[in-house]
């Protein structure tokens, strides 16, 4: 563990650029300069990360690798009002286990929701950090083990809800993305998972086709789809062990043996069912041809956010929202009328132009910069902006597509 000198010097300088200060400063004797100079680092990623952690001076921040692995706070709270809904007061009398501790970010939202919490961690000195913290951060009624997840699970004899974040890179460090792959294999565990725990969450990559997990994990009551600021940052499926099912099942909203798909962006949410039963009879969502839309100035265009454009919800947001998508692989949609809880961006339509030259120069009349994005066309944005001659920013968008007939179209938007 790190000295008090190495803290002080650390919490001095935690405002400075680690590389400067390496090259700059010559340190007490008594201060370990790399464990400061790791300190100050972890510490200015929590500022963004894990806010509620850099509030406390004493926590102890690993390696970068575990800081770049480890939960945001914002998924850490989120998974805690999953739990929460699902488990009620059952939580409070019931334990849980975090098989994969790291650096225990997870486990320091969901614990407090238990009676009892076990951080299970098989990296010593990870255990130990994690340990330290979890004292300085106030959290009660939690152990911290050095163990492996499976002899871990073996132990258990029963727990409310075991949490798992298995590890995403080989033994060389480079990212694996098959489910099977994964460390510890959850496909080989889930049999005893299901045996020993009422519940089941699985924190996974966001890289994996989630039509995938949920046919191989089978079980699967819920799929969370989470993303930050527009950038999908897991996928979090809960399993349910059978007498749990039949507990939750007589409630008014657990009458389905359907998996619930939950698209998570910031505050936004979009929620459909989803059964595997039905998977290959258009679950894709595959367009029909007279289900496309012309758009025309004035109408409003909605681009998906990046939880909504994983899950590829396409067919059932056009169904609750009553929009329509301008072709099968736009992902664009547009309506008449602006909706206000849109899962993703609105815009309003100021012009629309093909690539003709003179029809381009009389659209764009006098703009000179704005943000050019491109779904299902042949150029990039950036050899769009060069062919069009703008800067970027400013507060006109282009929406560069393909329509219906194969046309290539620009949307010149505003926000609306």
């Amino acid at each position: 563990m790190i000295n008090q000198a190495t803290l002080e010097f650390s919490l001095q300088h935690r405002n400075d650029d680690p590389k400067s200060l390496a090259l700059s400063v010559r340190p007490p004797a008594d201060v370990d300069f790399a464990a400061a100079l790791q300190q100050i680092t972890g510490w200015q990623a929590a500022r963004k990360k894990l806010p509620s952690w850099a509030e406390c001076d004493d926590i102890i921040y690993p390696h970068h690798l575990a800081m770049e692995q480890c939960s945001s706070e914002h998924t850490a709270r989120y998974k805690a009002q999953v739990v929460a809904r699902l488990l009620g007061k059952r939580a409070k009398e019931g334990t849980m286990y975090d098989l994969t501790g790291g650096l225990g970010v997870d486990f320091s939202f969901l614990s407090p929701l238990f009676g009892k919490a076990v951080y299970v961690e098989q990296q010593h000195e990870l255990s130990e950090v994690a340990s330290h913290n979890f004292k300085m951060l106030g959290l009660k009624n939690v152990e911290a083990r050095c163990a492996t997840a499976a002899e871990t699970l073996h132990s258990i004899e029963h727990a409310t809800m075991i949490y798992l974040d298995p590890a995403r890179r080989d033994a060389h460090g480079g990212r694996t993305f098959a489910l099977s792959d994964c460390t510890p294999d959850v496909l080989s565990m889930k049999s005893e998972l299901l045996e020993k725990a009422d519940m089941v969450m699985i924190k996974l990559s966001p890289m994996l086709d989630w039509h995938e997990v949920v046919r191989q994990l089978g079980d699967v009551r819920e799929l969370h789809i989470i993303s930050i600021k527009n950038e999908c940052k897991e996928i979090t499926p809960v399993l349910l062990s059978a007498s749990c099912r039949d507990n939750l099942q007589r409630t008014a909203d657990s009458r389905t043996p359907e998996t619930k798909i939950y698209c998570i962006n910031d505050n936004q949410e979009f929620s459909f069912t989803f059964s595997v039963t039905t998977a290959n009879n258009d679950t894709r969502n595959e367009r029909a041809v007279d289900d496309q839309a012309d758009c025309v100035a004035g109408d409003f265009l909605f681009v998906p956010n990046a939880s909504v454009m994983k899950a590829g919800c396409f067919e059932e947001m056009s169904s609750r929202y009553g929009i329509r998508q301008i072709s099968d692989n736009s992902h664009l949609f547009v309506s008449p009328r602006f909706i206000d809880d849109f899962p993703g961006r609105a815009f309003r339509i100021s012009a629309i132009s093909s690539m003709n030259k003179r029809e381009l120069r009389q659209t764009l009349g006098n703009i000179t910069k704005a943000n050019i994005a491109v779904r299902n066309f042949p150029m990039t944005a950036e050899q769009l902006r060069k062919r069009l001659r703008l800067s970027d920013g400013g507060e006109d968008y282009i929406f560069a597509t393909t329509d219906d007939k194969g046309k290539h179209i620009l949307l010149v938007c505003k926000k609306p």
